[in-house]
Order: C-alpha cells, then sequence, then structure tokens
C-alpha cells in the first residue's frame, strides 16, 4: 500500500512517499540507501510476511520519482523529516532500520531522542569519519566497479544500464542526483556526527556485512564505539547491502533484536 504524507518542519512543507509492508505487528521504519527504495521494499515484503510487522519504506525526497525541496539538503534535515512522520503516522515503539545512507538517516534520527523509536539498527552504515578507513567514492564508479564493491558474490548481481527504459533511466539518474545532495560537502559523512551519537539512549544494533568494500567493517566498528551499549554483529558471507543479498540471513537479526527492545512484546502474538 503506497500514500503520500503532508508534513510540515520550521523549514518548510513536503509531501514523503511511503510503502506500506503489512497491517498487524511491531512497526518498522525502513531506510533505504543511494540505490534507492528498490533496494529495500522487497525486504520490508519479507518481514511483513514472516513475522508480526508493520513494515513502513518512504522514499527520500528525490527518489524513485519523488519531489525534493529546495530546501531539504542534509541528512539531519531529512532525520527531522522523518521524526515528524512517525507524529503524523502515530507510531510507537518503532523499530528503526537503515541501510548506507538511511544508516546514517537512523543515526541521526536516533541522535534526535524520539520517544517514538524503541530500538535502532544501522547496517553497513556511512556518515561518520573515521581514519584510516575512507568510505567508497561511489560516484566515480561505474556500475559494474560498484557492484565489486558493494557485494559477496558480484556475479549474482549483475547490471545491464543497457536493460532499462527511458523512465528507468530517469529515474536513476534522479536518484544520483538526490544523493549527491544528500552527500554534501563532506562526501557521505557529517564530521560532527560522532560526538552527538554520544547522547544516544536507543537500544543500538549496528550489523555489517563482512564483505563490504565500500565502507569496511572497522568503519562500523568505530560506529558501534560511538554509540553508548550499542551491540556489532559482523555478518559473513554478505555485502553492503545484506537485505537485498542475503535476505533470509539478515531477516532474524533485524527483527530478533527489534523484537528484544519492543516495549509491547507480551501483548503481541509470537511468531
Amino acid at each position: 500500500m503506497t500514500s503520500t504524507h503532508a508534513l510540515t518542519l520550521e523549514q518548510g512543507t513536503l509531501g514523503v512517499t511511503v510503502e506500506q509492508s503489512g497491517d498487524r505487528g511491531h512497526p518498522f521504519l525502513l531506510l533505504h540507501g543511494g540505490g534507492g527504495p528498490q533496494t529495500v521494499l522487497p525486504f520490508a515484503g519479507l518481514l511483513a510476511e514472516q513475522r508480526p510487522a508493520r513494515v513502513f519504506t518512504p522514499f527520500h525526497p528525490g527518489f524513485g520519482g519523488s519531489a525534493r525541496p529546495e530546501w531539504l539538503t542534509d541528512v539531519a534535515t531529512l532525520a527531522q523529516v522523518y521524526a515528524r512522520l512517525l507524529d503524523v503516522l502515530d507510531l510507537r515503539d518503532v523499530a528503526v532500520v537503515g541501510n548506507s545512507i538511511g544508516g546514517w538517516i537512523a543515526a541521526e534520527l536516533a541522535a534526535l531522542g524520539s520517544d517514538r523509536i524503541s530500538s535502532v539498527t544501522l547496517v553497513n552504515a556511512v556518515g561518520i569519519r573515521v581514519g584510516g578507513h575512507p568510505i567508497a567514492d561511489t560516484f566515480s564508479l561505474t556500475p559494474v566497479e560498484l557492484s565489486r564493491l558493494s557485494f559477496h558474490d558480484p556475479a549474482k548481481f549483475r547490471f545491464d544500464p543497457g536493460a532499462l527504459d527511458d523512465g528507468q533511466r530517469a529515474v536513476l539518474a534522479a536518484n544520483r542526483a538526490a544523493l549527491e545532495v544528500y552527500a554534501g560537502a563532506y562526501a557521505m559523512a557529517d564530521p560532527t556526527l560522532s560526538g552527538r551519537l554520544a547522547k544516544v539512549d536507543h537500544p543500538t544494533l549496528v550489523a555489517w556485512g563482512a564483505s563490504d568494500q565500500v565502507v569496511d567493517a572497522d568503519y562500523g566498528r568505530a560506529y558501534a564505539r560511538a554509540i553508548p551499549g550499542a551491540e556489532f554483529r559482523l555478518l559473513e558471507g554478505t555485502g553492503h547491502m545484506p537485505q537485498v543479498e542475503t535476505p533470509d540471513q539478515f531477516l532474524p537479526v533485524v527483527w530478533d533484536f527489534a523484537d528484544a527492545h519492543a516495549t509491547d512484546r507480551l501483548d503481541r502474538p509470537r511468531h
């Protein structure tokens, strides 16, 4: 089910497109990476099918054919947008899960301290600066080169741009343009974020595909150290997008952590 929600912030108003999978159970806010909504929507459906979960997947404004207002230019403001979205949807006990730049957004959302959130899972997230562990410059790479860095087994995920129609190519170009805006001058990182993460008090899991060459596992360990009490989980045999490459392995990791920290877990049907 797809819906668009009008949100008002101090900076202005905007509409946010949200895909919902499932109609009962624990609410999840699933935040996609630079590849767009299609990198998480199949996993959202799988999670809602296999567990008592309602999964809300917003399209970051500018992605998936959606509009981005001119004032929305950074990840910190995008986190404010999603905090407001949780208010408008009146969701509580929310498990936030974000991959790549979606993980950066999730970290910023956690730093805001919303009482609607029960747990946060950062999946191969960008967003901080870690000395000696640079983030790959994905904008300079061809699709084939990016695939080699992203997947444990890139042969299974070959991408042929020639197979796309004009509409699909336009959406991909718009996705890339939006990503460049949100990445900003700091190239996929905000040097102030690490310090602000010290204030996070939500239970946090940092889950990392061991084969990721976009942003390596030691970067993930640094993320976990920056957040008080955070757990770090290394996922073998998968890369930058575990929800795409190994969804069956990844699903219980996400569910078990969210379920363990859900405030209403005693009231929900057990799987």
